[in-house]
């Protein structure tokens, strides 16, 4: 069976404790390049996972290899260059959340993706679910009606990763997340950035709703980034919306996050931390969706699966596209400018 070829840009702590050992495990990827800085630390990459080729050049990886996939996980600021390029080269493209920092961007991705048929994949590692699934043929089905109201809210146990402090269990990690990623509020760090695109990328999975204007608060992290997030936000069809993020969460317990869906004709709920999904109708005729126990959890190894699958192309539904990852980063770009501006800012 042939193997999908793939290339990595970026490979630090995330990229190299799960993207990459996924696709090894899978048996139907080729580690063909690798690319990041650091001549030491890329050698050891090239090492320990046997990539045929490594450079510090992206453009070089690009115009000497052939690849049939790029896994973007470079520092968020990097996103949409090295997505783009990878587009332009002819590639399929995952790229890490955020996949860009400002909407426009993000907006050149997908238009670029569609101008050379070329998939994009977010990997939001919740939306490969199957409680995310159903959820979504609920929402999109009419269960609900008509979405009125949406209250979204997630919480992560990462207070260390925003104040710029070595985050616990990654210790035996070949790499660990750097404070300049993180908590650097110059450099895209912060819990909008890098923790909301989740959420986010859950809730445009399961709803057909488009953010339109957006009003916003943040409470700060001993660095100066955001840690915790209070947003309104007004749909373009008139829906409303509260999004709520904090990233305080104790260490000894779970992610939470928690979508409510209010409709003409009633109401879901998804809560991953209580691992239950309901629906519940004005007339009676109510589900609830069976999670099994630990499906909550995040984890990441569908995405990764999912995009290996894409480039070899075997019929298989994307169900982070760039689309979502698109509606994400309109939320979260125009939430930061909504803080600095002290007024509601139009996405």
């Amino acid at each position: 069976m042939r193997r999908a070829r793939l290339g990595f840009v970026g490979a630090g702590w995330w990229a190299t404790s799960n993207h990459i050992p996924v696709a090894m495990r899978s048996g139907k990827a080729e580690l063909a390049a690798v690319c990041r800085l650091g001549a030491h630390e890329l050698a050891r990459v090239k090492n320990e996972f046997a990539f045929a080729y490594a450079t510090e050049d992206v453009d070089a990886m690009l115009a000497e290899v052939k690849l049939d996939g790029v896994v973007i996980t470079s520092p968020h600021g990097l996103h949409f260059e090295h997505a783009r390029k990878a587009l332009d080269a002819g590639m399929h493209v995952m790229v890490e959340k955020p996949m860009t920092t400002n909407a426009s961007d993000a907006r050149c991705l997908v238009g670029k993706a569609a101008e050379v048929k070329k998939q994009i994949l977010v990997p939001h590692g919740w939306n490969f679910r199957p409680y995310t699934r159903r959820a979504r043929e609920l929402v999109r089905g009419g269960a609900i009606g008509t979405v009125r109201h949406i209250a979204l809210q997630m919480a992560s146990p990462a207070e260390t990763l925003f104040n710029g402090k070595p985050y616990p269990g990654t210790e035996l990690n070949m790499f660990r997340p750097p404070a300049s990623t993180w908590a650097d509020p110059l450099n895209f760090g912060g819990y909008g950035w890098g923790q909301l695109p989740h959420a986010l990328g859950c809730l445009f999975q399961i709803a057909d709703v488009v953010p339109r204007n957006v009003f916003a608060y943040a409470g700060r992290s001993s660095t100066g980034a955001d840690i915790y997030n209070a947003v309104t936000i007004l749909f373009a069809d008139g829906a409303t919306g509260s999004l709520s993020g904090a990233g305080t969460v104790p260490m000894n317990s779970r992610f939470q996050v928690d979508l409510r869906l209010f409709g003409t004709d009633g109401m879901l709920l998804l809560d991953l931390e209580r691992e239950r999904l309901e629906l519940r109708r004005n007339d009676d005729r109510n589900e609830d969706f069976h999670i099994e126990v630990g499906d909550g959890r995040y984890t990441c190894e569908e995405p990764m699966l999912r995009f290996i699958d894409l480039c070899l192309g075997l019929p298989v539904v994307n169900e982070a596209p760039g689309e979502v990852g698109l509606h994400s980063i309109e939320v979260i770009d125009a939430m930061y400018r909504s803080i600095v501006s002290g007024r509601a800012e139009d996405v």
